[in-house]
């Protein structure tokens, strides 16, 4: 939860902006960039991928290469205003010449059935607000869009960072799309990108202030950032939260932190941490045959899907303790007996097992500092 007590705002805030829908959880799960499950720093990053603060995705094609943090502030606006962690891109090797198809961005997807209450693609569809928190060492002009992958649509807006090395609060305003409904599933509904640096791909173009067809060289438009062209980059992002209708300054209802506990539970649709560092229990089994043990471990709740392994591997990282001996695993795969509230890990000869009777109880365990295994079911 960090360093300073949090205040849990109303759910209901009356008499603001100009919507009267409402949601009780905050549309945007972590926006205050407390869960960071996978670790609270990633080095060496040139692609895709989620690293450190939990459903906050980080997109890189050929734009250098960074350090992903999950970083802690003691003081400054965002701070005092009850953030005090955030997600943090350091330049660590710039590309300063970048490519036309090259790219770096920040994006957040947000599920299908949350995007319900926006009700887009009806005639009675919603305005967007997206307000945040950002901080960077370069000052100048950044784009954020929402992408509709569904109907292939998009919209965008522009913010100033006017102060170096200072957390600002932006507020940008969408507006309401009668065009493409968004199916009440599991799947994405829309993404929310922070373009940072883009090639001629991606600038070509003019932001799209009302909503149109997806393209791609409106994409970053107005971006002047550049944060892959210098390892001195660096920016800090914090206090996301997605409102329906249109809201300004005077108007937007207070951040709706919720407490760690739920919004822990809330990412571990999603992701779940299962086991980190050495001599760490993952699940209880018995060899089905001489070569061959099953095993099997509980989710905590249901997942968004049917996950999939996410897992640090290398020699020596995770074994089968059994009979006073332990096998040494070269790979952890799960079986399709598994289901979005529990996986069964199925393991033979192929992965490091050894011989050994058939219904021997066994476990699985980390057997590194540096092992690493979790289950991912992000969109």
């Amino acid at each position: 939860m960090g360093a300073i007590t949090r205040t849990i705002a109303n759910n209901l805030v009356s008499g603001a902006g100009t919507s009267s829908n409402k949601t009780t959880k905050p549309i945007i799960i972590n926006g205050d960039m407390a869960i960071a499950q996978r670790g609270t720093s990633a080095t060496g990053k040139t692609s895709s991928g989620y690293f450190t603060c939990d459903r906050i995705q980080f997109v890189a094609n050929d734009a250098g290469t960074h350090t992903v943090i999950q970083e802690t502030s003691t003081s400054g606006n965002a701070f005092i205003n009850g953030f005090a962690e955030a997600y943090r891109i350091d330049c660590t090797t710039a590309d300063a010449s970048i490519a036309a198809d090259s790219a770096l961005f920040i994006k957040y997807k947000v599920e299908s059935r949350d995007t319900q209450v926006f009700k887009k693609g009806t005639a009675n569809a919603e305005a967007f607000t997206l307000a945040f928190w950002v901080k960077s060492n370069k000052t100048g002009t950044g784009q954020v869009n929402l992408r509709d992958e569904v109907n292939t649509r998009q919209c965008s807006a522009t913010y100033t960072i006017s102060t170096a090395n200072t957390w600002e609060h932006k507020i940008c305003n969408f507006a309401a799309d009668t065009t493409g409904a968004l199916p009440s599933t599991n799947a994405e509904g829309f993404g929310i990108e922070w373009y940072l640096a883009a090639g001629t791909d991606y600038t070509s173009g003019t932001a799209p202030t009302a909503w149109e067809a997806i393209s791609n060289p409106d994409s970053a438009a107005s971006v002047n950032l550049a944060i892959s062209g210098s390892t001195d980059n660096d920016f800090s992002l914090t206090g996301v939260q997605l409102e329906v209708g249109t809201f300004t300054a005077a108007t937007l209802p207070p951040f709706r932190f919720e407490s760690h506990e739920d919004s822990l539970a809330r990412c571990q649709r999603y992701f779940q941490n299962l086991a980190d560092g050495t001599e760490k229990p993952f699940a209880n089994g018995f060899f089905w045959e001489n070569q061959e043990f099953m095993a099997h471990a509980s989710l905590k709740g249901t997942m968004r899907a049917e996950p999939t392994l996410e897992y640090v591997t290398s020699s020596g990282y995770y074994a089968v303790l059994r009979d006073g001996a332990a096998d040494a695993l070269s790979a952890l795969t799960i079986s399709g007996s598994s289901s979005r509230s529990y996986i069964r890990y199925h393991l033979a000869s192929g992965q490091g097992l050894a011989s050994n009777t058939k219904n021997r109880p066994g476990q699985l365990m980390t057997q590194n500092a540096s092992s690493k295994i979790g289950v991912t079911a992000e969109l």
